[in-house]
């Protein structure tokens, strides 16, 4: 059977850590309010009926690959409404962003978190709906990456209702309440996995799994409430599809995160990417990681940094390269725009051997 367009795509060859012409790059939020057409769109639609519609939610992946010309699209999408069908009560407010107005305040509030199996997954119809719309109007060779919360963030969204700085009502939640840590996880980790095996059956090449909220967490507490419950969500997906995992704001935690299994480690700006690299070893790709605030600068600061992190991964098969965090609201358009062209004609055999 002759291989699919998408498999010998620069992305996905990277992510098998294989030889590529060109460094592969696609963008955390690429598709965002640093762009006038989305701008527009939201002055008629709410983010929340974006995500449920569609037919929008695969207009907008599929248009921002055209306009930026990167490597990979990932699904317009939001990491919370997967908490809506488990019982939690979901709101954006246009100035607050997320809010759970039932938040996990007691160990047995954990009684009321539905777990979902395949057979209920019709709640999120709407997102693999547009996984099928995207698949069909991306250019062949595009792969589609989907994604989702790690059980420990969505959790932390669960007990803290909002964002936080601290994360004191999860810490404090699961270590005095070890046994309703685990009830919850016993809940969220089947969920999640049957969310993101229905996008794989929807049409989607790769996962992305965001974990953006466990850096808070220190090596050996991710070890204990963190690592097994993350380990057990990729379990669900078939062995093909490569994992992308994603942490931010700890690189203590960077060895753990590859311990978690994903085929590719995602990382964010406060780690030398070549340290990153040799903290997760041979046997992962690597993904990363400008600092989105780099975007903000002259166009010249955006290709410098970009030149020295290409220089430190030096062409090595297993690069795809990305931003540390999604692109800020206030990023020039034509600042994203040159940072694809650049990594594009990145040449590494233009840098002296080692």
């Amino acid at each position: 059977m002759p291989a699919l367009p998408w498999e010998q795509s620069s992305f996905m060859k990277a992510a098998r850590r294989e030889p590529v012409e060109r460094v592969p790059i696609w963008l955390m939020r690429q598709a965002g309010r640093y762009l006038p057409e989305y701008r527009q769109l939201r002055e008629k639609v709410s983010f929340l009926e974006l995500c449920r519609s569609p037919e929008l939610a695969a207009e907008i992946t599929v248009s921002t690959v055209a306009r930026l010309g990167v490597d990979a699209a990932i699904l317009f999408a939001d990491l919370l409404p997967i908490l809506e069908p488990m019982g939690f009560d979901l709101r954006f407010g246009p100035d607050e962003g997320p809010v759970i107005r039932n938040p996990l305040r007691d160990p047995r509030d954990v009684e009321r978190v539905r777990e979902f199996q395949d057979a209920d997954l019709n709640a999120l119809d709407f997102v693999f709906q547009a996984v099928r719309l995207a698949r069909a109007n991306l250019p062949a060779e595009i792969p589609l990456i989907g994604f989702a919360g790690a059980p420990f963030t969505l959790a932390a969204y669960a007990i803290e209702g909002r964002t936080s700085r601290s994360f004191e009502r999860t810490k404090r939640f699961l270590f005095a309440y070890p046994q309703a840590w685990q009830e919850l996880m016993d809940r969220l980790v089947p969920s999640v996995g049957w969310y993101l095996k229905g996008q794989v059956d929807a049409g989607v090449q790769a996962i992305q799994l965001f974990d953006s909220w466990a850096g808070c967490l220190s090596p050996e507490h991710y070890r204990q409430f963190v690592l097994p419950y993350t380990q057990a969500v990729l379990g669900y997906l078939p062995q093909h599809v490569p994992v992308i995992y994603f942490l931010t704001g700890n690189p203590a935690l960077i060895p753990l995160q590859a311990e978690v299994g994903g085929q590719v480690i995602g990382v964010d700006w406060r780690v030398d990417i070549a340290d990153a690299w040799a903290a997760v070893g041979e046997d992962h790709a690597i993904q990363g990681n400008l600092d989105p605030a780099v975007l903000c600068a002259s166009r010249e600061f955006v290709l410098e940094e970009a030149r020295r992190i290409l220089e430190k991964t030096r062409g090595r098969p297993g690069h795809i390269f990305n931003l540390g965090h999604g692109v800020l609201p206030s990023t020039p358009v034509e600042n994203v725009l040159a940072l694809v062209d650049f990594v594009h004609a990145w040449d590494p055999q233009q840098l002296p051997q080692s």
